[in-house]
């Protein structure tokens, strides 16, 4: 009782000190990172406000999103799946997108695999990235912070940058451009939470 009551007041606090900001933050960085695209596949997309956003800000770009735990709020249209495999024939989409979404899958590398099957060209991943124990430390609460009210599983699994590379080659991807420079958080929280913590990855696929 005494947990489900701190982490609502903590999520309340997050919401006004940093939710807000970080969301169109996000939305504005991805939108920027985007390869010349048309339809987009919001991997593990929430309520689609980042999507939202971002389809607002690109001219004529259609997104779908797939989400384990479908929201009936959803801001753009969501299929659910098994937290793998995609509800989607191969190369349906230009491109996939993950929004801080694996870090919490127990089978990063399958979703991975998977997001490239159904994509024709890309896959843009926003992420952490953990090499100390710090880190770590850092990235649990954070996640602990946005997550713990709302239900969601921590696995707490971030990875090194080394693992990352590691990821992609596995499902055959390459990193062509990464921002490891987001400015998600005010002055002084960027001190603590930023310090490339964050970063976005575009890949292409290799085969």
């Amino acid at each position: 009782m005494q947990d489900s009551v701190t982490a609502r007041l903590v999520s309340k606090a997050h919401n006004a000190l940093v939710f807000r900001r970080r969301v169109h933050v996000l939305a504005a960085e991805l939108a920027a990172a985007l390869p010349p695209v048309s339809t987009l596949l919001d991997i593990g997309c929430g309520d689609g406000t980042i999507s939202r956003l971002i389809s607002q800000t690109v001219p004529g770009l259609s997104i779908t999103g797939a989400e384990f735990l479908p929201r009936p709020e959803c801001a753009i249209p969501c299929f659910g799946f098994d937290g793998v495999r995609l509800p989607f024939d191969d190369q349906s989409f230009d491109g996939c997108l993950f929004v801080d979404v694996l870090h919490h899958s127990r089978d990063p590398l399958g979703v991975i695999r998977d997001a490239a099957r159904v994509s024709r060209g890309f896959v843009v991943i926003k992420d952490h990235a953990a090499e100390t124990a710090f880190d770590h430390r850092t990235l649990q609460f954070m996640d602990w912070v946005g997550n713990r009210y709302h239900g969601v599983e921590l696995p707490y699994g971030f990875l090194s940058r080394a693992q990352w590379l590691g990821l992609y080659r596995a499902a055959g991807l390459e990193p062509v451009k990464v921002d490891e420079n987001i400015p998600l958080y005010p002055f002084p929280f960027s001190a603590a939470f930023g310090r490339q913590l964050h970063f976005i990855t575009v890949l292409r696929k290799i085969r």
